[in-house]
């Protein structure tokens, strides 16, 4: 089902560590660049949320991300901020692609529109919103970089892809609005002509893109929403979600320096899990007390010398916020509201709510908290963990020459699980054709259940309804056979064709009937104690788990092309 992007599976080499003013980049083909195995794994990703043929894909989305690589070759997405690193601005294009078709799949557009208007639109508004998330932050490479060819000459993006071996740097005082109202001079580098022409014939759509292409996002509409959600995803993931990244940030940048300020406070100066303390560590977060903490984290800095801090306390929680050091409430606030409780001893305090690792890293750490903290949720306390969303996106900083060097070199390829299980919004349960002006068939035929459900899988696997060897798939390949997850892919079929079960013994689940008319297949492979059902194990370089499920012998059941075997799943028992 891959095969379009296939290739000899092997670790991409780390991105060379060349410094913005010093020697010159080689110019690299989209294929080269695209080859990374990271970027085929987010290519796989867009073309199974998009249900499209090879050459409809190939049309509406391949081409354009070939044009995109072509223009930003190896430029950063930013100087000191996310992705700031040799080729950050094509993993964040990509990146953006794929969460913003995920976080599509909840929606129908254009909204309010009639069922048929909406099916007859599906494949225009996936495509719409999938080239305002790729081209949102194009325009950086027009007005923030100065660009240089090897023979001397400057290099504007409006001139076409780059021709010579190149190098850059970031222009002092640049204006940090001004890139969104900028992409308006590239988009057509990237977007031909017939695929303008095809979503113009769309007045909703093509209105909410060229806002977003202009940067009012104000007037995107879903569209809008969906880029800055996807774009605050990639963002967090990048800066905030890995806190080694954090850690490793230039070191003139005014994130760095509000890292080590921290890590020098909590380390050094402030008490912890005490009455009268300055924060308290729990198992899955370090709460700091917002005011005491950052009128101290403030002292600190000035004290050091260092130039650019913030006047005002709202400003450094905006400024922690932005580089995703510290974690939003689900309002999207800094400020956390808890009680914390120690015995007969208890407080409510505003705080700042951090991850552990930002503050110790792989260092030994202090003991949790014996207590609890509770936060406030609706004017009720609560010891439930609240997740928060993904950060903001903003923040400025000293704007310093680096060598732009992605320090996790991209080599951990649950990277992607775990960008997607940020925004995981769970699979659709309803879905409009692309190629038809109806609703899918709300109930199949019942002559031979077990086939029917080999049919619905197979057919879902043909349309990408149904995703392999992702962070929340339900169908894997693994030692040559395809792993079924039981009860997950039982229960997604019964949600889609409920009452399939109608008139058996209502004491049996839906979906435990279903599996037992799947066994009566006989296509799984039994165990050697002649039990049905397998251990895989799941491991990733952050996270390790165990899935239970069927063995499928023969892959040709449901695919026509095997794909490959997913690397991060292991039969438990041989």
């Amino acid at each position: 089902m891959l095969g379009l992007f296939r290739h000899k599976r092997q670790k991409p080499p780390p991105p060379p560590t060349v410094s913005a003013t010093e020697g010159y980049l080689p110019i690299e083909s989209a294929h080269s660049l695209l080859a990374a195995e990271h970027r085929r794994q987010l290519l796989d990703r867009i073309w199974q949320y998009t249900a499209l043929s090879h050459a409809q894909f190939i049309q509406l989305y391949l081409n354009p991300i070939h044009r995109y690589a072509e223009q930003v070759q190896q430029l950063p997405a930013s100087e000191t901020h996310h992705h700031a690193y040799l080729g950050g601005m094509l993993d964040h294009g990509l990146e953006l692609v794929a969460c913003s078709l995920k976080l599509r799949q909840s929606y129908l557009l254009p909204t309010g529109a009639a069922p048929e208007d909406q099916a007859a639109q599906t494949d225009a508004w996936s495509a719409g919103i999938a080239y305002g998330a790729l081209l949102h932050d194009i325009g950086k490479i027009a007005v923030d970089l100065l660009v240089e060819r090897q023979d001397g000459r400057l290099w504007h993006p409006w001139q076409g892809p780059l021709d010579q071996p190149y190098r850059f740097r970031y222009l002092k005082g640049r204006d940090y609005h001004l890139h969104g109202a900028a992409a308006g001079l590239l988009y057509t580098q990237v977007l031909d002509r017939p695929i303008l022409d095809w979503l113009s014939g769309f007045p909703s759509l093509w209105a909410s893109l060229l806002y977003v292409l202009a940067g009012q996002y104000e007037r995107a509409g879903v569209l809008g929403e969906l880029v800055i959600q996807a774009d605050r995803v990639s963002t967090a993931q990048n800066i905030g979600g890995n806190p080694s990244k954090a850690l490793q940030a230039p070191i003139h940048s005014l994130q760095h320096h509000l890292i080590s300020g921290l890590r020098h406070l909590i380390q050094h100066e402030l008490k912890l899990n005490q009455p009268g303390a300055a924060g308290w560590l729990t198992q899955d977060a370090l709460w700091l007390v917002s005011k005491t903490v950052t009128d101290k984290l403030r002292a600190y800095l000035l004290s050091q010398s260092i130039e650019g801090i913030p006047t005002s306390n709202i400003a450094v929680f905006d400024e922690l916020q932005s580089h995703g050091l510290v974690e939003s409430t689900s309002e999207g606030k800094a400020i956390w509201t808890a009680q914390v409780t120690h015995g007969d001893w208890q407080q409510t305090f505003t705080f700042l709510r951090l991850q552990p690792t930002l503050i110790w890293g792989n260092e030994n750490r202090p003991e949790a908290f014996s207590g609890t903290v509770s936060t406030a949720v609706d004017d009720h306390l609560t010891d439930a963990p609240v997740s928060p969303p993904a950060s903001k996106v903003g923040g400025t900083g000293s704007h310093q020459n680096q060598s732009l060097e992605d320090p996790m070199a991209k080599e951990e390829a649950d990277y992607l699980g775990t960008l997607l299980d940020m925004f995981e919004m769970g699979e659709p349960v309803v879905r409009y054709t692309p190629s038809e002006n109806a609703l899918e068939v709300s109930s199949p035929p019942s002559d031979n259940p077990g086939q029917v459900f080999l049919n619905w899988i197979k057919g879902g696997i043909q349309s990408h309804k149904l995703i392999i060897n992702d962070s929340k798939a339900k169908i894997h390949t693994v030692s040559g056979t395809v792993f079924l997850v039981t009860p997950g892919l039982f229960q997604r079929y019964v949600r889609e064709f409920p009452g399939i079960a109608k008139g058996i013994d209502q004491e049996i689940e839906e979906w435990r009937w279903v599996q037992k008319q799947f066994e009566k297949m006989k296509v799984h492979r039994k165990r050697g104690n002649g039990l049905n059902i397998w251990a895989c194990q799941v491991q990733g370089a952050r996270k390790r788990t165990t899935l239970k499920g069927y063995l499928i012998e023969d892959p040709k059941i449901f695919f026509e092309l095997i794909p490959p075997d997913n690397p991060f799943l292991k039969i438990a028992e041989p």
